[in-house]
Formats: C-alpha cells, sequence, structure tokens
C-alpha cells in the first residue's frame, strides 16, 4: 500500500480514526502481555523500525552482519520474508534457487551478507538457524514481535519521515505506540538528516547512532549525466528518484509503485518500451530488482546502496558490549 498523505501530519481525518487506533495498538499490548519471550542460546540483534513503510532497516542489518562475521563469528539472518510463499518450516535462503515469490525480497538482500533463514514462526527460524552453527543472530524486522526474546534492539527511523503525525495505525503510520517502541529499544538509528526532529523526541534515554544510505562510488559515476527512467516499489519511492538526481542523473520520468510490489509482465513491458521509445535508461532499486523475472532484470540498471554510519566506533561499542553480556 502508499502511505495516505495524512499520515504525514495531523487533522481531522486522523483524530477520526484514533478510536481504531485505540483498538489496534490495545491488541498489541495484550498480545505481548500474554507472551513471554523465549530465548535460544545465542544473542539476537534485532533490527526493527516503529513504522510501516520503508526506514533503511535491511541495509543496517547488513552491515551489521558484515561487522560482526569480521570478528570470526558464524552470522545467520532472520526474516519473516514479507510477500513470500508461507512455508510450514523455515527456509534457508539458497539465492540460485529461490526467487523473491519464494523467500520475499528482503530475504534475498540478506542473503548476500551471510546465511539467511525465512520463517514466519521466529522462535523456530532462529533455532533453525543455531542447528546450522549460528554464534549470533540478526533479524531484520521484530521489534512488535514478542515471542523470541533479543539481547540488542536497534530502532530504524527515516531522518525525514520521523515518525509521521505521531499516531498508531490506521490514524497514523505507528505501528504501536511510539513510546513503547522506544521502552523496547536499546538504540536509535537515525537514517539521514534529522529534517523531522528524531534525536529530540527521543531524548536522553538512549544512544541516538546517526547513519545514512550511500551508493558505492563506481556506481555512483555510472548514473552522471544519463537520461533515465526510475521506477521503484518500496516505501517512498521519491527518495530513490531524489538519490539519482543528486548523483546527476536526468530522471526524466518516474514512476512509483507500492512498497513490496510485484510488478506484472505488462507493466514490465510498458516500462521498457517507454524507455526505449525515449532513449532513457530504465533503473530501479536493488531491493526492486529481486522482483523482477529473469527476462526483465537484464534490462534494468540497478541503483546498490549501503549504510554508512558516522560514528563507526559507537556500532561497534555497542556490538561488543551486546556480545559480551551473552544470549538473553
Amino acid at each position: 500500500m502508499r502511505p495516505p498523505e495524512f499520515w504525514a501530519r495531523d487533522g481531522v481525518i486522523p483524530r477520526l480514526l484514533s478510536p481504531l487506533s485505540a483498538l489496534y495498538d490495545a491488541a498489541g499490548v495484550l498480545r505481548r502481555q500474554l507472551t513471554v519471550p523465549r530465548p535460544v542460546g545465542v544473542p539476537v540483534i534485532c533490527v526493527g523500525n516503529a513504522t510501516v513503510g520503508g526506514t533503511g532497516k535491511t541495509p543496517v542489518a547488513i552491515d551489521l552482519a558484515w561487522r560482526l562475521s569480521g570478528q570470526g563469528l558464524a552470522v545467520h539472518l532472520l526474516t519473516r520474508g514479507y510477500g513470500a510463499r508461507r512455508a510450514a518450516s523455515p527456509v534457508r535462503v539458497n539465492p540460485a534457487k529461490h526467487t523473491a515469490v519464494d523467500v520475499g525480497d528482503e530475504a534475498l538482500l540478506l542473503a548476500r551478507a551471510g546465511p539467511t533463514w525465512v520463517s514466519p514462526d521466529r522462535i523456530a527460524g532462529a533455532r533453525k538457524a543455531v542447528e546450522a552453527g549460528a554464534q549470533v543472530i540478526v533479524m531484520d524486522d521484530g521489534l512488535q514481535n514478542p515471542h523470541l526474546a533479543n539481547n540488542l534492539a536497534l530502532l530504524v527511523v527515516d531522518g525525514a519521515a520521523g515518525f509521521g503525525n505521531g499516531r498508531v495505525l490506521p490514524a497514523g503510520p505507528l505501528r504501536e505506540s511510539l513510546w513503547r517502541a522506544l521502552d523496547r529499544s536499546d538504540a536509535v538509528v537515525v537514517m539521514g538528516r534529522d529534517r523531522a526532529g528524531v534525536t529530540g523526541l527521543v531524548g536522553d534515554g538512549r544512544p541516538v547512532l546517526k547513519a545514512k544510505l550511500i551508493v558505492p562510488d563506481d556506481a555512483a559515476s555510472s548514473f552522471f549525466g544519463k537520461r533515465v527512467l526510475a521506477f521503484a516499489g518500496i516505501g517512498r519511492p521519491e527518495k530513490f528518484f531524489r538519490t539519482l538526481a543528486g548523483l546527476g542523473a536526468d530522471v526524466v520520468e518516474s514512476r512509483g509503485f507500492p512498497d513490496h510490489h510485484a510488478f506484472t509482465r505488462e507493466q514490465l513491458r510498458d516500462l521498457l518500451a517507454r524507455a526505449e521509445s525515449a532513449n532513457l535508461t530504465p533503473v530501479t532499486t536493488e531491493k526492486d530488482a529481486m522482483r523482477l523475472p529473469e527476462w526483465a532484470r537484464w534490462q534494468v540498471s540497478v541503483l546498490p546502496v549501503a549504510a554508512v554510519w558516522d560514528d563507526p566506533a559507537a556500532v561497534d561499542r555497542l556490538l561488543e558490549a551486546t556480545l559480551a553480556h551473552g544470549a538473553a
């Protein structure tokens, strides 16, 4: 779905929907009260968010996995596989075999950083990872999941969008009350410039880490001066379009789709035909590329991104402290 405009600011519609928000939030509270989080014997690091839509948590999870792997640890990644076929048991991602339809687009990206498990049942997925030799588990998403105990919970926030109007679904973009999400978070990661004043809202109760998504130099230079047709089905497609323009690309045409959008053959043929007729280079995100069929993927340029920390030493200290305390 595309986020409605009223999620960005408070007003009449959010106030009218507030009773439904109260019910949604209360259901989440009750679910958590009735659940005892269970450990799995190894440290679990949760990279989550408080809002629906993209915040950059998957690149953060990938970066953390690389950092921990660099210390000689066997790191496995865990995700529920949004948009994937529901499996009866946890599935270990095989990029040579699985598609986004099988395991989800984010799982295919995570698998580049290490062994990755897709499981709607986080406990079952984590146990499979441990059986396969995981010494640390990095869980992409799951801040609102009460079942799997974690040792470190990072709340990732888009610095431009912040927490929107501050209301819970459906009146706003929050998955739960902001204060409950913060209460369960050990640190907050602000992605990009903090235009929404996230740091001030978080206060002094927990560390605030600053990061940004960057395009590797070789990829960035390849788009300079190029006339492109940009398309994306992510949380905020306009961010992708602005990134391309900032790299010096001439974004002649842009098309946004809902997050995790399953592109149809007709849509892709239309996009490619439009690009060819106007002499444009079709370009999309890495995440979207995971959902393209092979016949279309080779015709589309892809813009990769990576999470880069303002203070990487602070991130390493946080990870070291977490590992020093052992499993939950």
